[in-house]
């Protein structure tokens, strides 16, 4: 007796809950029709792979005739950097440009989503004759540079060096990621204790173990530096623009 009831329990809700799905409304679109909308109509930018074209701004044309391959001397490489560099030419490490295009624009993008986000970014270099290069820059795209000492603590021990809660940057670019002392700047480890996301240019002596984008490099010459500048700041603005016209 109980067997039965307990069937025919079952049977009326299997009824009723197909009551209500032919009750449901039905797209007048098929699946596939459905699924081609989504993909042509994301709902944000972050669901791109490269919804802010900064993949497409160099070539590796650009990169080496920036000279972005020309490394240190033999001598000096850090073995971190060993799986980056492409061979050696007259005691001179090579680096290894296919490596640094697909970094370079992972780099890129990551700027931009951030700069589209409305985050901090701060540009941070120790070499004297880029610090003109690298403040400019900063100011024509409207984030901030710290191209002199770092003093210990300043995002470790934020409250005390300034007496107040400051928010911290959402991303740094180094530059160049050695400090005046040949080596690595202070900033990268103590980013990497407070869990700011870091970007760093690393040439062929610098340990990139540390650093959430590395980006194989010369970090040494005018050309390759003007042309890391130029293309962090079209990704920042882009990232910035985007948000500007979906707001207006």
């Amino acid at each position: 007796m109980m067997n039965r009831m307990y069937r025919k329990e079952i049977l009326r809700t299997v009824a009723r809950r197909l009551s209500s799905l032919n009750a449901a409304p039905t797209s007048n679109l098929q699946p596939s029709q459905n699924a081609e909308t989504a993909i042509a109509q994301p709902s944000s930018p972050l669901d791109l792979y490269d919804c802010f074209k900064v993949r497409n701004s160099f070539t590796m044309r650009d990169l080496f005739n920036a000279r972005v391959y020309w490394g240190h001397k033999e001598g000096l490489r850090n073995p971190w950097m060993k799986p980056y560099i492409f061979g050696t030419r007259l005691g001179t490490d090579i680096i290894d440009l296919e490596q640094t295009v697909p970094l370079l624009s992972d780099a890129l993008n990551f700027t931009a989503h951030i700069a589209y986000r409305g985050g901090i970014i701060l540009f941070i270099t120790r070499t004297p004759q880029h610090i003109q290069l690298v403040e400019k820059t900063a100011l024509r795209c409207g984030e901030y540079a710290h191209c002199r000492h770092w003093a210990g603590g300043i995002f470790t021990n934020s409250e005390k060096q300034f007496r107040t809660v400051i928010r911290l940057p959402d991303l740094c670019i180094f530059l160049s990621a050695q400090g005046p002392s040949f080596k690595r700047h202070i900033a990268i480890r103590d980013a990497a204790k407070m869990g700011v996301p870091t970007i760093a240019i690393c040439d062929t002596n610098v340990n990139p173990t540390v650093v959430t984008y590395p980006v194989p490099g010369n970090d040494d010459t005018m050309d390759a530096m003007e042309l890391y500048c130029h293309l962090f700041e079209t990704a920042i603005l882009r990232g910035k623009e985007k948000r500007k016209a979906e707001e207006s």
